[in-house]
């Protein structure tokens, strides 16, 4: 691991000042959130102060381990326990920070360490705003979704995630296969998430499956997982034959 950075204040305020016209001109009309620099009392945020840290030298970016963020937010803050803000500053707020043991694809970064991958495009499952409107308005939902999959966050035009010689087409799908794709049910898929999923899965708005759409699915499992389920049915409905009449 390397030595923590020593930043002062002028260099504190000079990455800031990088990050600052980087989201002006690319992170600020997806809604990304930039943290403050200096708070109320004219001391340095904490989400500031992270954000800095991990832009250092940017666009050649490192690998920071949370010891090493903390180390330095403490420098500023002595009673600070174990530092949370790269995580939320990623999913939560939008930038783009690679968390280690996410399964990453564009950078390898190691569990308990975090690297500020890009300050040009947003968070790849960030959305703007917290809620996503109910509305049918295709280019409107695509926005929200930042241009990107719901599920596999590939971007539209761009080569996809994982089939790089394909180019990211967006499709309308449903986030449950069982009632209307009207407005409230729409979620963007690329061709692949939603081809692939053949109507199995209930999706929410993070286009992550949290419940089965269609109960063929069991039969496609293992023997293991089918008796797992089995069991699981046989015990709520307690031994009741689902054919007898009631």
């Amino acid at each position: 691991m390397l030595d923590s950075l020593i930043l002062n204040k002028k260099s504190i305020e000079n990455i800031y000042q990088t990050v600052f016209e980087y989201h002006k001109k690319y992170l600020k009309k997806f809604g990304v959130k930039l943290p403050k620099l200096y708070d109320l009392k004219g001391g340095f945020t904490k989400d500031g102060l992270v954000l800095v840290y991990l832009a250092y030298d940017y666009p050649k970016t490192r690998i920071v381990s949370k010891e090493e963020l903390t180390k330095f937010v403490r420098s500023y803050y002595p009673n600070t326990n174990d530092v949370q803000q790269a995580r939320h500053l990623g999913a939560q707020a939008g930038w783009w920070i690679v968390a280690g043991g996410r399964d990453n694809i564009v950078l390898k970064v190691k569990r308990g360490s975090y690297q500020l991958y890009t300050l040009e495009q947003p968070y790849p499952s960030f959305k703007k705003g917290r809620r996503i409107s109910k509305t049918d308005n295709w280019e409107k939902i695509k926005e929200k979704y930042n241009f990107r999959c719901a599920t596999c966050g590939s971007s539209e035009g761009k080569p996809h995630f994982h089939w790089p010689a394909t180019k990211t087409i967006l499709q309308k799908s449903h986030m449950d296969p069982n009632k209307p794709l009207v407005a409230g049910n729409i979620i963007p898929q690329c061709q692949k998430c939603n081809r692939g999923d053949r109507n199995r899965w209930i999706y929410d708005d993070k286009g992550r499956v949290i419940k089965l759409a269609n109960p063929q699915v069991i039969k496609a499992c293992d023997k293991d997982v089918r008796k797992a389920a089995y069991r699981i049915l046989f015990n709520e409905f307690k031994g009741i034959n689902p054919n007898a009449k009631r």
